[in-house]
């Protein structure tokens, strides 16, 4: 076997980081959330100014320094929790607000097997 050091991307127990500590899947949810934020605010401010093709290139600028400033608040988020706590973190407030059922197991308390052992059986044993 080889052993040069490089990450197989077959072996990987989760999504790598490639910029600032966002994965693709991230870094692809702040891409729409910006540009579905920009692109219609920066088009309405060069369109007042006079010059509407102007605010592509706002838009352009605003969804770049977004996903810069937002990949870094992500991995301040993420800095020292376990895998997927932020997504976890969502599911659980969404729960709460009754905008989304949530997988998670949100009940504490004793748990139990649901059955007890007959006392005639541990005598034949």
């Amino acid at each position: 076997m080889d052993d040069s050091g490089e990450t197989l991307a077959d072996r990987l127990n989760q999504e790598p980081v490639i910029f600032r500590g966002s994965t693709h899947s991230e870094l692809g949810f702040i891409l729409l959330l910006a540009t579905l934020f920009w692109l219609p605010v920066s088009l309405l401010i060069a369109a007042c100014l006079g010059a509407p093709a102007m605010g592509l290139g706002m838009a352009m600028v605003g969804v770049l320094v977004t996903i810069v400033f937002g990949s870094t608040w992500f991995q301040r988020i993420k800095r020292g929790r376990p895998d997927y706590y932020y997504q976890h973190r969502l599911m659980i407030g969404l729960h709460r607000l009754g905008l989304r059922k949530s997988r998670l197991i949100l009940s504490s308390g004793v748990w139990d097997l649901g059955r007890t052992v007959s006392s005639s059986l541990i005598r034949t044993m």
